[in-house]
């Protein structure tokens, strides 16, 4: 098989690489050494022994020496050539490092299982190990909590009220009785202020047949004509106003006297009217303050009838429509912080609280009633806040706020960050008490009121300045 000259060999050194007669380099039986094992063993075979296994290369020899001849013999051909042997040697590095890989890939899952409890074990150890110390700390403290409700609100003048032309005016009847003015000749507006005017005291709120119309002070309109041996109330507000505008000679008192009178001729030339001293209902308009015109509806021209314009107070408030869930948090006095749309805040306190509304109950006067939209709005509360400091406001008229009510305090009570919380795994919450030396204990806390990211905790070994972790 081997010339004198190695020519055979080289032959089959060189076909080495050819395919066999199926024209697949692997169809053909390879031959190993001694020892060698065939890539594709037969099956029960374990590759990695093959070579200290005496039974196994007996096996390899056998199958090397019953199969040369015949390889032999199909290699041969008309030229000359041999039939090379097979690359096993190029084939079987592969191999080995394949083994290797996969030895190297049990090694590292085995390891991860290890880690997992994958084999075996319940993972007490892990779940049992002290917690790790968090990033950061803080103490645990006695305070104040306060629980708050925040709800939506509207900044601008508050709801407007008209003011209404004098019974009679325009249809024929004296319009000023106090003025004795000639009946249907009276009543022709001749005046008016301008939207966003405000009117004082003594201002004039229109002007009817060239006769200012004054703003007085008070609760309680002119509803009759006053004149001397006239008393009550309605008498009083007369005489305070007077006083306050710097008119004299009289008592400040429920009694209308022959010096009140006069007092009033004064007032009324002052104001171009006719000198009767006395005082009728279309004489005057009666309001609670100053006075901020917000819509004009008439002009110049026009008979004096019907509104003559709308008006609110002169500073801004708060109204919010209350939920009716949160009815127990207003009454009036309680203090309140408003936010407006620059984040900027202002203190407030609530003046006003009304009476339910949109209840929507069938059978309601002006509910509605089935069919009629009534029934479908959820009761609310109108409530009115007072801003303390009107600066605090800025050039803001109008705006949508942020309304923030005290609704609970508690007061000298342990407290931690919220976020120092740890949730238990059989339910409940602990704290993490870091001690001097950095160990760490976990402690079970009760909690209490949430208010301003902290919470109210207490329970055994929870104290006053005790260091407790904030992993979050």
């Amino acid at each position: 098989m081997t010339a004198p000259d190695g020519t055979q060999e080289r032959e089959r050194d060189e076909g080495a690489d050819r395919p066999g007669p199926s024209g697949d380099p692997s169809a053909a039986l390879e031959l190993r050494t001694p020892g060698e094992v065939a890539d594709r063993p037969a099956a029960g075979a374990d590759t990695r022994e093959t070579s200290g296994d005496p039974g196994l290369r007996e096996t390899a020899r056998d199958l090397e020496t019953r199969e040369r001849p015949a390889e032999t013999a199909a290699g041969s051909g008309d030229d000359g050539e041999a039939a090379a042997p097979p690359a096993s040697h190029r084939r079987s590095r592969p191999l080995r490092t394949s083994v290797i890989v996969a030895a190297a890939i049990t090694v590292v899952a085995a390891a991860g299982a290890a880690t997992t409890g994958a084999l075996g074990g319940d993972g007490a150890g892990e779940a049992n190990a002290a917690p790790s110390a968090p990033p950061k700390t803080a103490e645990i403290r006695r305070t104040t909590l306060t629980r708050t409700e925040t709800v939506d609100g509207n900044l601008g003048y508050g709801e407007a009220s008209a003011v209404q032309a004098p019974a009679g005016a325009g249809s024929g009847q004296p319009a000023r009785n106090g003025t004795g003015g000639d009946g249907g000749s009276a009543g022709i507006i001749t005046w008016v202020p301008e939207d966003g005017d405000v009117i004082k005291r003594g201002g004039t709120v229109y002007r009817a047949d060239e006769e200012k119309v004054p703003l007085l002070y008070g609760s309680t309109p002119f509803y009759r004509t006053l004149g001397p041996g006239s008393e009550g109330g309605d008498v009083k507000i007369l005489e305070k106003n007077l006083s306050e505008l710097g008119y004299t000679g009289f008592t400040a008192d429920d009694a209308y006297t022959e010096t009140t009178a006069e007092a009033v001729r004064d007032w009324q030339d002052d104001l171009g009217r006719e000198e009767t001293g006395r005082v009728g209902p279309g004489d005057a308009v009666v309001a609670p303050g100053a006075r901020r015109v917000a819509d004009v509806k008439t002009s110049p021209g026009a008979l004096l009838n019907g509104t003559v314009l709308t008006w609110t107070g002169t500073e801004r408030i708060v109204t919010v429509d209350l939920d009716v869930r949160h009815e127990d948090l207003v009454e009036k006095g309680t203090k309140a912080t408003v936010t407006l749309p620059d984040d900027s805040t202002v203190r407030a306190e609530v003046t006003d609280v009304g009476t339910l509304s949109g209840s929507g109950e069938a059978g309601d006067a002006g509910s509605g009633g089935p069919g009629n939209g009534g029934g479908n709005e959820d009761p609310t509360l109108p409530v009115e806040l007072e801003i303390g400091k009107q600066k605090g406001l800025g050039r803001y008229q109008a705006a949508g706020v942020e309304v923030t009510l005290k609704a609970e305090t508690r007061e000298n009570v342990l407290a931690v960050p919220v976020n120092a919380l740890v949730a238990e795994r059989g339910g409940g919450y602990a704290v993490e008490v870091v001690d001097a030396d950095g160990t760490v204990e976990r402690r079970a806390v009760k909690l209490g009121m949430f208010a301003d990211s902290l919470v109210e905790v207490s329970g055994k070994g929870i104290t006053d300045g005790l260091v407790v972790g904030v992993p979050k």
